[in-house]
């Protein structure tokens, strides 16, 4: 093996990792940095997630928006829906910006581009490609890749991912998604806006089970409209049909029935997995957890000192908004100030149909942590304002938890048009001097607009057991 070529910096990931180098040649032109990525540059969220499935969930959203067009009086007809231009459109999008980084990189006198696998061989050492690279500053920003279950067949019959699904021009005329999540959700209503008979199959009993159960009943009955939803069933196998579909035998783990779905692709949705089966950080002295996400302490160094680990890589929370944010505070970290990564408030969307957008704690985590005693919920439904009357929703509703002695916001969650727009001012709020319910409380909102629904939840706040009594007689737990 040749002598390691030793540089200031060492980054694996062209996405938030990009964040962290930026500020650091900005704050030391000199330095010479090695950037890593096996994958098109730009991360996960540009190339294969957040950003190309949103460009694709828009032209569904318009779709709908039009189907329900009669209701107020617009009669209008969707002649076609041209499924190929939809992914060209995003194509056209995506693969200039793609392209740009890639000519940023290569370019940049400073950095090393290496478009190629690394992995670990000792502490500080990183072989990419045929050569050795070292250096003490080491930024994993690696990402995840599709969590694939242990299920016969499958491999042969073959499947989509996120990596392979933004190319594909063809419009199946049927997709099973395994997965019950956000991916799942997230791509079930995109295929079926196109004319997709879409069937989606989660092994959890619970739709979307990282959301409340209540906003996930109501979005499990309002995209069950156009999808057909399974919970609590888990594939086991998987074989192709002599007509030449994909069948997927699944059990019912509640009644141990089998059940058969066939359709024309699949589509893995079942989760996350880390990459360190690749990287072998372990070579180097850095632990992982027992699933293989890099351990970190609180300024999310990792456990060899000037490794640093952001996004996916460290397992805690998959989405790229955290891991910008974890970027800053590694840069901090790296500059000398210490600062303390913070997840009391983690905000995400699902942009399916309805949307869905949550931050902070779950009813049960707060019940938990504060005593049922000390946890008021606010509620309110969107037709209960002046915008949503308007607007012609039914049963979409904002709920918001506070701690009763101190009043400040512990979550809230909202299920509805604009979810990801109107938790944006609980968020920020949550993250200020004062975390309290006041200002929203006693703020004024503009009328009628559709933030009234925020403000009117923190107005009817409640005992846990009178909510649950409301939600029981409106029908919607």
């Amino acid at each position: 093996m040749p002598e390691p070529v030793e540089y200031d910096a060492i980054a694996i990931g062209t996405g938030t990792a990009m964040n962290i180098v930026d500020g650091l040649l900005h704050h030391n032109p000199d330095m010479k940095v090695a950037v890593i990525d096996k994958d098109e540059p730009g991360g996960i969220c540009l190339t294969r997630g957040c950003i190309p499935s949103k460009i694709l969930i828009h032209s569904a959203d318009v779709l709908r928006i039009v189907e329900d067009a009669r209701r107020f009086g617009i009669d209008v007809e969707i002649r076609k829906v041209d499924y190929e231009r939809v992914m060209r459109r995003m194509r056209s999008l995506i693969d200039p910006e793609i392209e740009m980084i890639r000519r940023g990189l290569s370019q940049h006198p400073n950095i090393d581009y290496y478009q190629e696998v690394a992995e670990f061989v000792a502490p500080y050492t990183l072989k990419v490609g045929d050569k050795l690279i070292k250096s003490n500053l080491i930024l994993l920003c690696s990402g995840s890749k599709p969590y694939i279950p242990p299920i016969e067949g499958l491999e042969e019959v073959g499947y989509h991912t996120n990596k392979t699904v933004f190319h594909l021009f063809e419009r199946p005329d049927s997709l099973a998604i395994i997965g019950g999540g956000y991916i799942a959700a997230e791509f079930g209503h995109f295929f079926s806006a196109m004319g997709t008979k879409v069937t989606i199959i989660g092994r959890n009993p619970q739709f979307l089970p990282q959301e409340e159960p209540e906003v996930s009943k109501l979005a499990k009955r309002e995209l069950g409209r156009f999808v057909d939803i399974y919970t609590n069933h888990e594939v086991v196998k998987a074989k192709k049909t002599p007509d030449g579909k994909k069948e997927l035998i699944a059990i019912n783990r509640e009644t141990d029935e089998e059940v058969t779905f066939v359709a024309d692709e699949i589509l893995m949705a079942a989760g996350r997995a880390p990459n360190t089966d690749i990287l072998h950080p372990e070579r180097a002295g850095i632990e992982t957890d027992e699933q293989g996400w890099i351990k970190v302490n609180e300024y999310l160094e990792a456990s060899q000192p000037g490794v640093w680990v952001c996004g996916d890589a460290n397992g805690k929370y998959l989405f790229k908004h955290v891991a910008n944010y974890e970027s800053k505070v590694i840069f901090y970290n790296i500059m000398g100030h210490k600062v303390k990564m913070s997840y009391h408030a983690v905000p995400h969307a699902v942009f399916t149909y309805p949307e869905v957008a949550s931050v902070g704690m779950r009813e049960a985590e707060a019940v938990e942590k504060l005593g049922k005693d000390r946890v008021l919920i606010g509620f309110h439904r969107y037709e209960d304002t002046a915008k949503g009357e308007a607007m012609g929703v039914r049963d979409y509703f904002v709920k918001v938890i506070v701690d009763a002695e101190s009043g400040v916001i512990v979550g809230a969650h909202i299920i509805g048009p604009h979810a990801s727009i109107l938790i944006q001012e609980i968020v920020t709020l949550m993250y200020s001097r004062d975390p309290t319910y006041m200002a929203i409380s006693t703020g004024m909102h503009i009328h009628p607009a559709l933030s009234e629904v925020v403000e009117r939840a923190f107005w009817h706040l409640m005992p846990v057991d009178h909510y649950h009594h409301m939600l029981h007689h409106l029908g919607l737990e």
